[in-house]
Parts: C-alpha cells; structure tokens; sequence
C-alpha cells in the first residue's frame, strides 16, 4: 500500500521547516527508522526519520522549499498498515516517534495538508484565477516585482497598486538574523505554554554530598572521555523517579494524559549563537551511567554541530535543564508541551548545613519541578522530589 511521509512537528514551537537535502532517491529502500531527509529549522538541521519499511516512490518536494507542518513531502510503498498514514499526528503535538512504540492517537485524524510541489508554498487564492490590473501591472515593473511573486502573495480577486507597493516594501525590509528568529520562536512557544498549561511549582533542597563522593571515587581511576558528570547523575535520578511515581512520565494531548511506558528524558542544551533544544535521552532509566553518558556526550556534540534527528525531539517524556554552570541557585522551568513536567537544577554550592546532629558546611543542590496541574498535584509532586533526592543519596544504585 501507499503512505505519505508528512514533515512532522519538532516541537511545540515549530511552524515549518526548509527541506535542505533528500537522503534517499526514488527506488531506494528506507527501513523503519532510517533518515530519509534533512530539514532545517531555528534549532539547526534535523533528520527526519521513516515511521514505515518501504521503498521511496515520489519525492512531492524540492530542496529549498519552506513547509508547514505536516505537509506530505513523499510517497512510500510500503507492506501492511502505516501509523503515519492511519493517524495523521495534529499541528503542533509532539508526532509518535520512530525510536518509540506507537502512543495512543486521537480518534479523529487532523485533516491532510496538501503536498507542495513549487519552490515557495502557495496560499489560499493565488495562481491561474488570480487577476492583476493594468497599472498594478505598471508599477510592478517600476518597483521590480514579477508578476510570479505577485501571484503567489495574492490572497485572490484582483491585485491593485496597494498590493504591488505592499510586497515591494516588504521585500525591502531585511529578515531577522537567526538568533532574533530563535527567541521569537522560543518566545512564542513558552507563552503558550504558560498561557496553555497550569503550572505549579515545587522546591526541593538535598545534600549531594553522597553523590559527589562517590562521583570522585568512580571517576579516579578512568580516563578523562570515560569520566561521568554531575548532570548524568541527576538526569538518571530524575528518569528513575518518573518511572517510579505516577503522572510525570508521558504527554497531556486532546484533553487527556497519555502515560509513556518508557522514559526518555530531555537534556536541555545550550546552542551556539543563543537559544536552548532538548532533545532526548532514549530509556534513560535503563541505561547504566557510563551509557547515559556517552549518550550524553554524543548529543551535545551534534547540539553543537547543528545536525539532530527528529526522533530526539518528539520522544522526551520529561525534561531536565540546569544553569548551575551559570551560577543560578533556582531554577523555576516552563514545562515542554505536549510533556508535563520538566525539573530544573540550580548550582550546588557549599551551605550550611544540618548533618547527623550537627551544623556542618556541605554541597547543597536545589531542584525545582514544574508539573502540570491537569495530572498532578502538589502531594504528588513532593514524593517524585523526595524519590529524586533518595536516589541521589545512594549513587551507588544508579
């Protein structure tokens, strides 16, 4: 049977991508999982990966060529039932990931958007019914605009003057620069889900003594690559705890919460030239240290290269960020949706400190979590703190 491979959402931010490059041809076979194109977005450039064994049949959509979401940008042929096709993932929700079993879908499929073939998408209207004017047509050649660009950024009818002068000062008008992009695009995103989502806020301060004895006493004897971080402690406690306490682990989509059986937690990275991504960690609760490490390791390296794949950014179940680097004591996150929750680390630092009776001087971490209050509440937002800090106390169980 058929499928169309659709540009899936990366994100709750994102609105559409550049298709940079086509990592198969038509007739070539792509398994489930496999790269089968590179997009670019404000995060940097993505591989998307096929949710279908198959062979490549059309490729609908040219490299250079901006896409919405969602957009069908191939046809694949493919043997038996197709999760992409039989649940078209909605506009802005985190898609099911080809690393993941299938989550639950919604009852009714969004929609399809339809395929793009030209170099630019066309809107509602424009094309062969659009009409230009005769001195619209005038002062498109006064101001240099073609009568092709007029088409496409018609919403339909007649074009006038009006239309004509509107495009050339927007086309005078010089774009934002990629860092200005990123943080109206971050912007965007977080006052959403701070509109969208009800938060609430919990802190929890615990003595990281332990684990930083027992962090130098693993790491003295490896060499520098194989040495583990404070952060894979954390991040592994964390993704323990989601596995362990209800109601942290999974995504709030269509007006319900949709568990995750597995946890992938999202490590949120710097990017260079400013902004944050957090792609994720698969099963990060199963994983020994020096794996989750590695892992670790790996994604900051293509982090810092600009080249993910689209499986590490719609599979985190949770997310963990700090700015403890940075000096900042608390840190009090805004929740990734479609997830519901995400726990923040601040920086540990030398306090006063209660310790077997008496008032010693020890590492204190402050962890903050932000939960959604739609599926938890405070009660329960205290024992996944408290489960994190008991994992802390006995690294040696990690």
């Amino acid at each position: 049977m058929q499928v169309e491979f659709r540009l899936p959402s990366l994100g709750a931010d994102m609105e559409s991508a550049v298709l940079t490059a086509w990592l198969r041809k038509p007739g070539d076979r792509v398994r489930h999982g496999e790269p089968l194109a590179t997009v670019e977005t404000t995060k940097g450039l993505i591989d998307i990966e096929s949710y279908d064994d198959g062979q490549v049949l059309e490729e609908l959509v040219q490299p250079g060529t901006r896409v919405p979401v969602g957009a069908v940008l191939a046809r694949l042929e493919v043997e038996g039932a197709s999760r992409a096709a039989a649940a078209p993932t909605p506009t802005g929700a985190a898609p099911p990931s080809p690393l993941l079993s299938p989550m639950p879908q919604p009852a009714t499929p969004a929609a399809p958007v339809p395929a793009l073939s030209s170099a630019e998408a066309m809107p509602p209207g424009a094309g062969a019914h659009t009409r230009i004017s005769p001195a619209a047509r005038r002062r498109a050649q006064e101001l240099g605009v073609s009568l092709e660009e007029l088409a496409r950024s018609a919403a339909g009818g007649i074009v006038h003057i009006e239309d004509v002068e509107k495009l050339a000062a927007r086309k005078s008008t010089p774009p934002p620069d990629a860092r200005t992009a990123m943080r109206a695009t971050i912007g965007a995103a977080m006052a959403r889900a701070k509109r969208e989502i009800p938060h609430y806020y919990l802190g929890h301060s615990l003595d990281f003594g332990p684990a930083r004895d027992w962090l130098t006493r693993h790491n003295e004897p490896l060499p520098v690559k194989d040495r583990l971080i404070e952060a894979v402690l954390i991040t592994k406690a964390v993704a323990l705890a989601a596995s362990r306490i209800e109601g942290f682990n999974g995504y709030f989509r269509d007006g319900r919460y949709e568990p995750s059986r597995s946890v992938h937690a999202g490590a949120a990275i710097a990017v260079r030239g400013g902004g944050l991504v957090a792609p994720a960690l698969l099963d990060a609760d199963r994983k020994d240290l020096a794996t989750l490490m590695r892992d670790f390791s790996d994604l900051v390296t293509r982090v810092r290269a600009g080249h993910l794949r689209s499986g590490e950014f719609s599979a985190a179940t949770i997310t963990v960020t700090s700015l403890g680097a940075d000096g900042v004591d608390v840190l009090y996150p805004i929740i990734n949706p479609p997830q519901v929750a995400i726990v923040g680390a601040g920086a540990i630092r030398e306090q006063p400190w209660v310790h077997g009776g008496q008032l010693v001087v020890r590492p204190i971490l402050t962890l903050a979590l932000a939960a959604d209050h739609r599926v938890t509440d405070g009660r329960g937002g205290a024992r996944f703190l408290r489960t994190v800090a008991d994992l802390l106390a006995h690294p040696e169980a990690l």
